[in-house]
């Protein structure tokens, strides 16, 4: 019975220690004065002999250090409370009330804290001792007081860095998700491998394409005398075990396929080095939340950000695409991705806005000034994208107004009383469309159901 009755206290102990914020920075409280007693014990007992004052510096010099110190301990430690709440509070506003619980519980910010906390209460111990008067300084003790200030700085960088990473989308849900693969392993048991199957490399690890060394896989794949095709492309999430690489013409050695799997970047969110499309996801993302939100929508947020969008695409609409194939030195295919096309980056950056609005006057202006401007730069055989655009704006804006003189103002407004700024003044009226819009349907006359 006894023993049973331990078991339950150190597993009460360990849940307490788990799930309370206070117990690890009062734990370091305590062990900085503890440690602090102890090591001027071991002084007063070698005759303070073991550490010189070459070392330290003189009792003058030590007392500024240590009181200012034990100052900008103080102040440090209320600044990463403050820093501690301000993310508790965006999480619990931005993503979910019940997030927090992983950013109170998140263990190396307590031991952050409980680092400046211990060397703040060590400092103010030894301090005691040296300014009891002017006897011999207790070396050892200061010089382990000078290596907790030292760390406390350098945790101090690390602590902002993983507090600024914790506090993004992919932190938090990182984990979360972290935390309940956890779980799952625990409770339930992982099932036999299945066999590996030579045509595929699969993942390593999960993730987001970020990067991928092009002239690194053409090599492995040359030595292996095959040709590797991503399957993710560029920002694809893919599962640990998912398939990464599928091996066409030979077999790939197991030497290769693990170099080819640990050469592709997988990370937890998305990154603009190797993906400009990610880039337009972002600005999209701003025009759009500033349409939804709610109370006050901000369709001006919305028009600049179709202004950056629009200048994009304005570079890009008469370059060349790349295919995806990557050559050795002798001309063979050895490497297959998959790429953006120009139709994919047209509906990246229209769809979301052309639906979120039409209701909106001045950013369906926006919108459809902007394509009508992509398709003067844009060759022929890249203008039926952003033909399809302008019919599915022009039918967005008829059903969201009942009246067709505000399905005009919101297309094409006159000229009069309205302003001029770029989103009136960048296209001309409906009556002097070009020719090769003749395709659509006019602005004007009877709404379709």
């Amino acid at each position: 019975m006894g023993a049973g009755v331990r078991r339950v206290q150190r597993f009460r102990l360990r849940h307490l220690a788990q799930t309370r914020l206070w117990l690890v920075p009062l734990t370091c409280l305590l062990a900085g004065i503890g440690l602090a007693v102890a090591l001027l014990s071991v002084d007063r007992s070698s005759g303070h002999h073991i550490v010189g004052t070459s070392v330290t510096g003189s009792a003058a010099s030590v007392q500024t250090i240590l009181t200012a110190a034990s100052t900008a301990l103080v102040t440090l430690t209320s600044v990463v409370l403050s820093l501690t709440l301000v993310a508790v509070q965006l999480a619990m506003g931005q993503f979910s009330p019940r997030i927090v619980r992983s950013i109170l519980h998140d263990r190396r910010s307590q031991l952050a804290i409980g680092l400046f906390i211990g060397t703040f209460a060590y400092s103010m111990t030894v301090l005691r001792e040296v300014s009891s008067g002017g006897g011999p300084l207790p070396g050892l003790a200061i010089l382990v007081d000078y290596g907790l200030i030292l760390s406390a700085i350098v945790v101090l960088v690390l602590y902002v860095h993983h507090t600024a990473q914790s506090i993004r989308v992919g932190g938090l849900i990182g984990r979360v998700a972290d935390a309940t693969r956890d779980e799952v392993d625990r409770l339930y048991p992982a099932p036999p491998p299945p066999e590996d199957d030579p045509s595929v490399v699969p993942a390593t690890d999960y993730g987001v394409v970020t990067k991928l060394p092009h002239q690194v896989l053409v090599a492995i794949a040359e030595e292996a005398d095959c040709v590797l095709e991503l399957v993710p492309a560029m920002g694809d999430f893919v599962p640990r075990g998912g398939p990464l690489f599928r091996v066409r013409g030979g077999p790939l050695a197991e030497p290769h396929r693990s170099a080819a799997a640990l050469s592709v970047i997988l990370e937890r969110e998305r990154s603009h080095q190797f993906e400009p499309a990610f880039g337009l996801r972002k600005l999209v993302d701003v025009g759009a939340r500033s349409i939804y939100s709610s109370p006050f929508q901000d369709p001006t947020t919305s028009v600049q950000s179709i202004n950056a969008i629009h200048d994009i695409l304005r570079q890009l609409a008469p370059r060349e695409f790349p295919s995806g194939r990557h050559h050795d030195a002798h001309g063979h295919v050895r490497l297959v991705e998959r790429v953006m096309s120009w139709e994919g980056y047209v509906r990246l950056a229209f769809d979301e806005l052309r639906l979120a609005g039409a209701g909106s006057p001045q950013v369906a202006r926006r919108l459809r000034a902007a394509l009508e401007d992509l398709r003067t730069v844009a060759p022929p055989e890249r203008r039926p994208p952003l033909d399809r655009q302008l019919t599915l704006l022009d039918d967005g804006v008829r059903r969201a107004f009942d009246d067709d003189a505000d399905v005009d103002a919101a297309l094409v407004p006159d000229m009069q009383g309205i302003g001029s700024g770029p989103d009136v003044m960048s296209h001309p009226p409906r009556s002097a469309s070009p020719p090769a819009r003749d395709t659509h349907r006019p602005l004007a006359g009877a709404r379709h159901g």
